[in-house]
């Protein structure tokens, strides 16, 4: 990564699920597709249209030659409502998988039927089915939270040829090529205005509602929408490469990355599951053998009441359904979480640490003062930065040229040389020139007088003689001092602050803004550093958070526990290195973050407690006969669809 320069320098069981897979059970409304409410609505209402009747008139169903009647009821029913779990039992076996849920409920419903409880073994298939439709509900209103950012994907481009504008794909557009945006339409690709002034809404990309102006010579994004006049761009990246598609890309593959909690769980539901059905068995087998009066058939029935209470549903689905939450709820608020394991760890954060430029300050520089010694004048001074600041991009480059308003000629330059974390050296009209941080003046033994100067000073040396210097103001963003105090009234033991930029003005923005620590005039190589002792120094359990523009720090993000890329919709590098996207360029999110993913857990643990407890009173009643089918249905289904409610308040 390029360094700045000059001063200031991220299903149910075996039960993993089958990665999802197999917990869909082949309904139609596959999570990874397109959920239909309508199509599941009519085979409940088929199911019901038989079940409601055969619960009322069971006594007279029963009463049927060999019971015939309760079966022509009943078995329909069943295989309406169970035919997926039956299916997925039989392909799991015939795979190997014995021990998920699919197996138990099998085993259970089945069983109720071979002793004659019809009702029962229709009821648990039946409120599963309903469960399943509500968890189904559930995780649709979450992907919603991230659909926005997917349906900013642009449909058509409207390229300029000759005499003409044909409508094409994005993808078949070349970087040069010039493209026309009119009001109301999406822009493609990234680019660079070249005609036209206008208003973007960015909402979809960054969640602010306010639209912004942009103007000739400005950089848009693909995802923005033009709200007003007719714009030309000048395409500067290919639709793969543009920040849109790796956002996307990211977006949809965040649930690959799994949170401690949901691995832990799935490794306890695999031995969990096995353990049930072996106590079940002991169960069904041991009373009647052991314990005078006691009946098989009685304690059969309360072996399947068992299978069906210990069905662990409402861990499987509810906890990786409060994660998704979660990641979806900060979507909607801007923040890209690219995986769930994030969420857990931003909740051990003890120390959050910030850069400078463009983090807690704007990064929007302008030229506040120009002091030229040595027989220079104010002008030369600046025609000297401007042309050995020519070939940079950075921003304290841009704001120099910009404040010399004229054309600069590239044949001036020569021998052109960028001095990672120091400045720039170039030859300009046959005189070697310096430009950067008073470090670069020591390190090139210039003698000058001003070495303590406050604010974002480049300093200017022609021939080893010292030139005079510039300065570049630059603000602080108008919610860094509200993150900072944020942070400190969540429990943060520790804000710090690593800049490139001298010690004055370091001082000076950790004092304005309150922030613990501080430290200045760090090299590249020394940002790591400091991360690696604030990483040595941190609690047993405590993690550190970087918090950078993500152009300039993938080093440090991808040092980090937590790399948080601010303002990175367009760097590639905040893309690609860190480990949360924020979308804005408030580093108040940040604080966000975090209440987002200690909410997340509380919610992912409430599940987690609620859900095993439960069972356990419920098991504990099943063995001692006092629970029936009814209330096994209820541990089972009633605790999924109250974990399920409950993790989607994460979204909120």
């Amino acid at each position: 990564m390029k360094q700045k320069l000059h001063s200031e320098s991220s299903g149910c069981s075996n039960c993993e699920h089958d990665n999802h897979e197999n917990h869909n059970h082949d309904h139609n409304h596959d999570h990874g597709g397109e959920f239909n409410l309508k199509n599941e609505i009519l085979p409940l209402v088929m199911i019901l249209s038989l079940y409601a009747p055969g619960v009322i008139f069971e006594n007279q169903l029963h009463n049927t030659f060999y019971s015939i009647g309760e079966f022509l009821v009943f078995i329909p029913a069943y295989l309406l409502s169970g035919w997926s779990v039956l299916k997925t039992a039989g392909r799991n076996i015939l795979k190997g998988r014995v021990f998920d849920e699919t197996f138990l409920m099998t085993v259970a419903t089945l069983g109720a039927i071979a002793i004659h409880k019809l009702p029962e073994a229709v009821g648990v298939m039946l409120f599963y089915k309903i469960g399943e439709l509500f968890q189904d509900i559930a995780v649709g209103r979450s992907r919603n939270s991230i659909k926005a950012l997917l349906e900013v994907r642009p449909d058509y481009a409207n390229i300029q040829t000759e005499g003409e504008i044909k409508k094409v794909s994005p993808k078949t557009v070349n970087i040069g090529d010039i493209i026309i945006v009119k009001p109301g339409e999406k822009i493609p690709l990234d680019g660079e205005i070249i005609d036209g002034n206008s208003q973007v809404d960015t909402s979809a990309l960054t969640g602010e509602s306010v639209p912004r102006t942009v103007r000739l010579g400005e950089t848009v994004l693909a995802g923005m929408i033009n709200k007003m006049g007719v714009i030309s761009i000048k395409v500067t990246k290919l639709f793969d490469e543009s920040s849109i598609a790796k956002i996307l890309d990211l977006v949809q593959n965040a649930k690959s990355k799994k949170a401690e909690t949901e691995k832990f769980i799935t490794k306890f539901a695999r031995y969990y599951t096995p353990i049930v059905v072996f106590t079940s068995l002991a169960v069904a087998l041991l009373p009647p053998l052991f314990v005078s009066g006691a009946t098989s058939s009685e304690w059969i029935y309360r072996a399947l009441i068992l299978l069906v209470i210990s069905c662990p549903c409402g861990l499987v689905i509810s906890i990786p359904l409060g994660y998704f939450g979660g990641v979806g709820g900060a979507a909607r608020r801007g923040i890209l979480v690219k995986g769930s394991t994030f969420l857990d760890t931003l909740n051990a954060v003890d120390t959050v640490v910030f850069d400078k430029t463009g983090t807690l300050t704007k990064g929007v520089f302008k030229v506040a003062k120009v002091v030229p010694l040595n027989g220079l004048n104010e002008q030369e001074l600046l025609q000297l930065a401007a042309k050995v600041e020519s070939h940079s991009n950075h921003p304290i480059a841009q704001s120099i040229r910009n404040a010399y308003g004229e054309k600069i000629d590239a044949s001036d330059v020569r021998n052109y040389e960028e001095i990672a974390g120091y400045g720039i050296r170039a030859k300009v009209e046959n005189r070697v020139v310096i430009a950067g941080s008073d470090r670069l003046l020591h390190r090139e033994k210039i003698a000058h007088d001003n070495c303590q100067l406050k604010g974002t000073v480049i300093h200017l040396a022609v021939d080893n003689i010292y030139a005079g210097y510039i300065v570049i103001a630059d603000e602080l963003k108008e919610d860094a001092k509200q993150a900072i105090q944020a942070l400190k009234q969540m429990g943060i033991d520790r804000t710090v602050m690593l800049t490139g930029d001298n010690q004055a003005i370091a001082s000076l923005i950790a004092q304005q803004l309150g922030i613990d620590t501080y430290e200045a005039e760090l090299l590249p190589e020394e940002k790591v550093n400091a991360i690696e002792k604030l990483l040595s120094t941190a609690g047993k359990h405590g993690k550190v958070a970087f918090v950078g523009d993500g152009i300039n720090d993938a080093p440090v993000i991808a040092r980090a526990d937590v790399g948080i890329a601010m303002g990175g919709l367009g760097s590639d590098a905040a893309i690609e290195t860190a480990d949360i996207v924020i979308m804005t360029d408030a580093p108040s999110k940040v604080a966000e973050a975090i209440k987002i993913a200690r909410k997340t857990r509380q919610i992912v643990w409430q599940n987690i407690g609620f859900a095993l407890a439960i069972k356990g009173v419920f098991i504990g009643l099943g063995i001692l006969g006092i629970a029936t089918m009814w209330e096994a249905v209820f541990a089972d289904v009633g605790v999924a669809l109250l974990a399920i409610f409950n993790a989607t308040r994460a979204m909120k």
